[in-house]
């Protein structure tokens, strides 16, 4: 039995994934954001493709 509330791979990469992120100037911000602080991962990171 699945749960009630669950995400898709692939809404999860087209919302907030890499190529969506600098696809606009306020994501790019974004990226540039965490790379500052100095974060691990920028993005979100399919371990398989969406």
């Amino acid at each position: 039995m699945r749960r009630t509330l669950e995400g898709t791979k692939r809404k999860r990469q087209m919302v907030s994934g890499f190529r969506s992120r600098m696809s606009t100037p306020q994501g790019q911000q974004t990226i540039n954001r965490r790379r500052a602080k100095g974060r691990h991962k920028v993005s979100v990171v399919a371990k398989n493709r969406a």
